[in-house]
């Protein structure tokens, strides 16, 4: 991903705000999904064609992991070592969502696209802030 880029989507050409703006827009969008998975797993299991049980409980991971993530970004130099740890983990979500996708859930048709549709989202996330944090190391 070129540096250009991600001073566009981040608008900034600081590599730390950068940084900082990419881990709160993950911090923000996981949060926005665990809460909805907290508060409405019941529906949300029927849309999606899987158990209610099971989105309660991603809902209360992806909750404290998106207040993690939350507390990395307002930090002004959010440490290496932790953002590393939360691409790291973004790249294991999304190739576990995958697998589950194909290994042992059997969701309705909504259900396998909104699987696929947070897979990328979430390397997404894990892409560009794998990125900032590179920039960093050189500006």
């Amino acid at each position: 991903m070129s540096a250009t880029l991600l001073a566009g989507i981040s608008r900034s050409t600081e590599p730390q705000t950068m940084l900082r703006r990419f881990l709160a827009a993950d911090a923000v969008v996981t949060g926005a999904n665990g809460l909805a998975y907290v508060v409405a797993s019941g529906p949300l299991g029927r849309l999606l064609g899987v158990d209610g049980t099971l989105l309660l409980g991603l809902g209360l991971f992806l909750t404290a992991y998106a207040a993690c993530v939350g507390l990395l970004a307002a930090r002004p130099r959010p440490p290496r070592i932790a953002v590393t740890l939360v691409v790291d983990t973004n790249i294991l979500w999304s190739v576990l969502s995958i697998a589950a996708l194909v290994l042992w859930l059997d969701p309705n048709a909504a259900g396998a696209a909104w699987a696929v549709i947070q897979a990328l989202t979430v390397a997404g996330f894990a892409v560009a802030q794998w990125s900032a944090l590179r920039a960093t190391a050189t500006g």
